[in-house]
């Protein structure tokens, strides 16, 4: 498939999810706030794919000049946010402006892949090194983590830890230095959240549903009824009940289960297909790109979805315990979807300067690296 094609199949795919979690956020909400997330979540789509044109329309690369002080802001918001922003759910990730709130961390997702990638790209020789290649990237973005952490967002935290870990494999880490690190952040993870009651709470009623079958687990088992009700072809688009107040966050977290039993199981195969036909996408391009940092970026932008969707529905079908992360382009959710809509642009800008040939040697840089690379042999 020549480079053209996967890009335009990548942006129908962004399209086409973006437009079901259009159509599911009003069904999803009709029984209680009517058209009032639909208006909301309509202006955020607008605003995004307005961020996604002006990513696509400019270099990519210019993002290089922006990562250092781009890590330094979002730091300062994650920091504010952590001990100054508005709890909810037992977690600090939200800073309230006048209208609207805004989750810095959605924000931190995309500034940590960058700056990783901007970073592998000047070392690319030395990412096989212990200091080079793990220490310097791993406190770099271990910065923006801990911040998250601060905020007890312990979802976000594992949901990008996962995604750095990857990407430093990619980019060349060995992986002699980094299984121990993740084993170690892994378990440094778990000792935090036994220490904390809410999520303590949320892991026993994972293991032991039946205990926590009107409180903790309330809404997970009820997630998975309305999904079981769907069966093979749903119940048909407006007519779920497990969304009249069932599952409480039916219209973020949870919006999978409404899609399962108003659609069923063909429509969640289907849609699981779509997520996949867009990751393929992502690392095709990623595969093309004329540079290192495009490749990288592209890369990462593309895991974070990925791993986002397997969390979101591995929640809401109960193979994980209850993490609160949202589902990409289709979830109620401005920061999130705003963020994502400009990353698809980045991703859409890397493809634009492509090659219809893999990138099978990577590009030498030169001292500007706003400059065109020379096409590879």
């Amino acid at each position: 498939m020549t480079l053209r094609r996967t890009a335009t199949l990548f942006t129908f795919c962004v399209a086409a999810l973006l437009a079901l979690g259009l159509v599911m956020l009003y069904s999803a909400s009709m029984t209680q706030q009517a058209e009032a997330y639909l208006i909301k979540q309509a202006r955020f789509a607008a605003l995004g794919v307005g961020a996604c044109c002006l990513c696509a329309a400019l270099d990519y690369r210019w993002l290089r000049k922006l990562v250092w002080p781009g890590l330094g802001i979002v730091c300062v918001l994650l920091f504010w946010a952590a001990f100054k922003g508005r709890e909810i759910n037992g977690a600090r990730r939200w800073i309230e402006f006048p209208g609207f709130t805004f989750q810095p961390s959605e924000l931190a997702k995309i500034v940590v892949i960058a700056v990783l990638a901007h970073y592998a790209s000047i070392y690319r020789d030395r990412m096989s090194e212990f200091w080079r290649g793990l220490v310097v990237p791993a406190a770099l973005a271990g910065l923006a983590l801990v911040l998250v952490l601060a905020g007890k967002d312990f979802g976000t935290t594992m949901l990008l830890g996962l995604v750095v870990w990857l990407l430093l494999l990619i980019a060349g880490a060995r992986p002699r230095y980094l299984v121990p690190l993740g084993v170690i952040a892994f378990a440094a993870i778990c000792v935090l959240m036994i220490g904390n009651e809410n999520r303590r709470t949320r892991i026993d009623a994972w293991l032991h549903p039946e205990r926590y079958e009107k409180t903790v687990a309330y809404q997970q088992l009820q997630s998975v009824y309305a999904i079981g009700t769907g069966g093979l072809a749903g119940v048909g688009l407006g007519d779920g009940r497990q969304k009249t107040g069932f599952v409480p966050e039916h219209h973020t977290d949870f919006i999978f289960s409404i899609i399962g039993e108003e659609f069923g199981l063909v429509a969640t195969l289907g849609l699981l297909a779509l997520y996949g036909l867009l990751c393929w996408c992502g690392f095709n391009i990623a595969w093309r790109a004329s540079d290192l940092f495009g490749q990288l970026l592209v890369i990462g932008i593309t895991f974070l979805v990925g791993v986002q969707v397997f969390i979101n529905i591995g929640v809401a079908t109960m193979v994980l315990p209850n993490k609160g992360l949202s589902l990409p382009f289709i979830s109620y959710g401005g920061s999130n979807l705003v963020v994502l809509l400009a990353s698809v642009g980045l991703v859409l800008s890397v493809a634009r300067r492509a090659h219809d040939k893999p990138l099978t040697v990577a590009a030498p840089l030169d001292d500007n690296p706003f400059t065109a690379l020379p096409r590879p042999t």
